[in-house]
């Protein structure tokens, strides 16, 4: 693949000064297949010295392939081709009974307000923006991914844009040029920014980003040390005080009342942080979102590790994966149908890297693709 020639890399504590970091970077699609890949941290990538993992396209579709859970839409946007790969939600079969009954609606309405039929209309734009056929406009916002060998967008939103005048492009072009001339193509010089702080502001920005790596250590330390299967934030929170900054003493019980509450959303918001990290990495993740906060430990969860196996050995004997084996997307889709829709594709790679190592299942052509260990071979 090809790739820029690229700068010095800058070191991830760093990344966060640059605020493209932070946004859907909207870029044009032959540089987001031309990015390099940070060798830091994967799914990271620089467009010159600008680290993004999130992109925002605009283009035609010109091809299309559906599954079961989500569409494969090949964008274009006068630059290239990248693949999106575009989650069907939750309720789609919901709203394709609202598709299927779309006439109906559109007669049953003799007067007055019906909530119920307008929520079905609703339903029905909803599912009628999202699916999309060759030749219409699409938006796509999502991480920037390499499967197989091939760039492609993992979309977490995107939606059909009527734009019959051209409207919508022409102002999305011009917008990409102005973002281009005065904020991709300009170095970002992290150095520089650094030094333009004072010597306090310096260290506390230093400070905080060695905290967070030492606390995302110090967590998991401490749940596998303890053998946590799961645990909520009240169970854990308490390990973090020793790495916030000690707080002035207070002469009064006024003072120290304050200064209790601002430690408290201290660690309140490194928590946070640190979960954040975690979840990204794919060592934590909820499998029900709900009030009652509960993260289950990926390495720890036996049930997903069996789901997960069961899904490899039983589509291994299929005629389809016989060859190369279950595709890691393939795994997840169903391990979503049949074990939680909120587990990702960083919590599956975990378990099949636990699962490889301790020799069950095996990868073939590349760490993408995975077959069962039968007993009698």
């Amino acid at each position: 693949m090809q790739t820029e020639q690229g700068e010095h890399e800058p070191s991830s504590l760093l990344w966060g000064l640059d605020p493209v970091l932070s946004s859907f970077a909207k870029l044009y699609v032959k540089d987001i297949l031309r990015m390099r890949e940070s060798s830091q941290i994967p799914d990271v990538y620089f467009y010159k010295c600008h680290p993004l993992f999130k992109v925002d396209v605009l283009g035609t579709v010109v091809y299309k392939r559906e599954r079961e859970d989500f569409f494969c839409y090949g964008v274009d946007d006068g630059t290239g081709v990248i693949n999106c790969l575009c989650w069907k939600d939750e309720k789609w079969r919901e709203n394709t009974d609202a598709v299927n009954s779309g006439a109906t609606l559109q007669v049953s309405n003799k007067g007055g307000f019906n909530p119920v039929e307008q929520l079905k209309k609703l339903k029905l734009a909803q599912k009628l923006s999202a699916q999309l056929e060759i030749g219409d406009l699409l938006r796509v916002r999502g991480s920037v991914k390499t499967s197989r060998e091939q760039r492609e967008i993992m979309a977490c939103s995107y939606y059909k844009v009527n734009d019959p005048v051209m409207e919508v492009q022409i102002s999305w072009m011009m917008e990409v040029l102005h973002l281009y001339r005065d904020f991709y193509d300009k170095p970002f010089l992290f150095t520089k920014s650094v030094q333009h702080l004072d010597t306090a502001e310096g260290d506390d920005l230093l400070r905080s980003l060695s905290v967070l790596r030492r606390a995302s250590r110090l967590l998991m330390s401490f749940i596998r040390e303890k053998g946590l299967g799961s645990f909520r934030p009240k169970d854990v929170q308490h390990l973090l005080m020793p790495l916030l900054s000690c707080a002035p003493s207070c002469s009064t019980t006024q003072q120290e009342s304050t200064v209790a509450q601002s430690s408290s959303k201290q660690v309140h918001h490194l928590f946070r942080d640190v979960i954040k990290a975690l979840q990204d990495e794919g060592l934590v993740f909820r499998k029900v979102i709900s009030q009652d906060e509960v993260y289950q430990v990926t390495e720890q969860d036996k049930e997903l590790r069996r789901v997960t196996k069961d899904i490899v050995r039983e589509d291994s004997g299929r005629e389809k994966y016989a060859e190369k084996g279950c595709h890691v997307l393939h795994i997840l889709s169903c391990v979503r149908q049949t074990y939680s829709r909120n587990v990702s594709k960083s919590v599956i790679e975990m378990v099949l890297r636990c699962l490889e190592r301790d020799s069950e299942i095996f990868s073939t052509i590349d760490q993408n693709h995975y077959k069962y260990i039968s007993v009698t071979d």
